[in-house]
């Protein structure tokens, strides 16, 4: 049974260095290249991103949450959605997959009311 149990604990970790990879390298962008996160930026006085969290943020905390293909695919439907004539605005990673921009419904993120 014990066995078992390492076997599993080992297959979930390696199932996930794919994710902190791709993290990674997404933490790599903001802190050099991107205008809303790298050292040189200056959000405060000039924030390009409508969407609050950035796209690149919203991309990395997908695929920590929800794997690598779904997180991405997320991550490029929100990029795609990102442009002068969204409305941008508060637009969490929905706890499962979804397409789907939070509504803002009072009751949380991306819920629905009970």
């Amino acid at each position: 049974m014990a066995g078992k149990k390492k076997s599993k604990i080992k297959l979930n970790t390696l199932i996930k260095i794919p994710r902190y990879f791709a993290s990674g390298f997404i933490r790599v962008y903001q802190f050099f290249l991107s205008t809303d996160h790298s050292f040189w930026a200056k959000p405060e006085v000039f924030r390009i991103c409508t969407y609050h969290p950035s796209c690149s943020e919203f991309t990395r905390q997908s695929i920590l949450k929800h794997g690598v293909i779904l997180g991405s695919f997320m991550g490029l439907k929100r990029i795609v959605d990102c442009n002068p004539f969204s409305k941008g605005g508060y637009d969490p990673v929905p706890e499962k997959f979804s397409l789907k921009r939070y509504q803002g419904n009072g009751v949380g993120p991306r819920s629905t009311k009970s």
